[in-house]
């Protein structure tokens, strides 16, 4: 039976809101200016320490930064985060076709509470968060542990994700990788690494089932 391992934010889920706003509460408890929303939008799907150093944070510093914004988005994630359009269908059909898994670079338990609140975290056999890894994407390890921990070959798996570093992890963890245009990433940013780039992961995961 295939895999399927699919991405989070703007993969399945939009929860842009509570990560802007999560990053500016973060900024303000230090009493530093909040960056761009666009800014922050352009970095979603980094580690958040990565995100928080691209927007000029000093490394030390980080993790303090990190913390700050976790207390809040722990607070409203579950009000602030809905499934994208179409994403409980992609959900449905792929469980059918395959055995499923997540593979984040979000926090395991805010995002299993998340999926739970949502009502489909039982159809997932696994979920790699920041914590379960070393070496987050682009690096193979989440995908790597994901199909380790299912007992599953790469050959017969998927990465589904809506960016560069999703696709990016996948070809380094030897699986075939389909880049989404429903998150935040351009078809050119995604072509670059992958032969497949399509709509939405419903459109994702009716391509593998009619790839085989």
């Amino acid at each position: 039976m295939k895999t399927i391992l699919f991405d989070l934010d703007g993969t399945l889920i939009d929860s842009t809101d509570a990560i802007v706003e999560s990053f500016g509460v973060a900024y303000e408890t230090f009493g530093r200016i909040v960056p761009e929303e666009e800014a922050i939008k352009k970095l979603i799907g980094h580690p958040l320490d990565v995100m928080f150093m691209r927007l000029g944070i000093a490394s030390m510093e980080a993790n303090d930064y990190v913390a700050a914004y976790k207390e809040h988005y722990r607070l409203i994630s579950r009000q602030k985060t809905t499934l994208l359009p179409l994403a409980r269908e992609a959900i449905e059909q792929a469980s059918r076709i395959a055995t499923l898994g997540i593979v984040t670079t979000k926090t395991a338990r805010y995002s299993e509470e998340l999926l739970e609140h949502m009502g489909v975290m039982h159809y997932f056999q696994v979920l790699i968060g920041r914590e379960s890894v070393t070496y987050p994407k682009p690096h193979p390890e989440p995908i790597q542990k994901a199909l380790q921990t299912l007992g599953k070959e790469a050959s017969l798996a998927w990465m589904i994700g809506d960016t560069p570093m999703d696709l990016i992890a996948a070809k380094e963890a030897g699986v075939e990788g389909i880049g989404v245009l429903c998150g935040y990433s351009t078809h050119a940013e995604l072509l670059a690494h992958t032969r497949y780039v399509v709509r939405d992961a419903l459109d994702a995961v009716k391509l593998v089932a009619k790839i085989g």
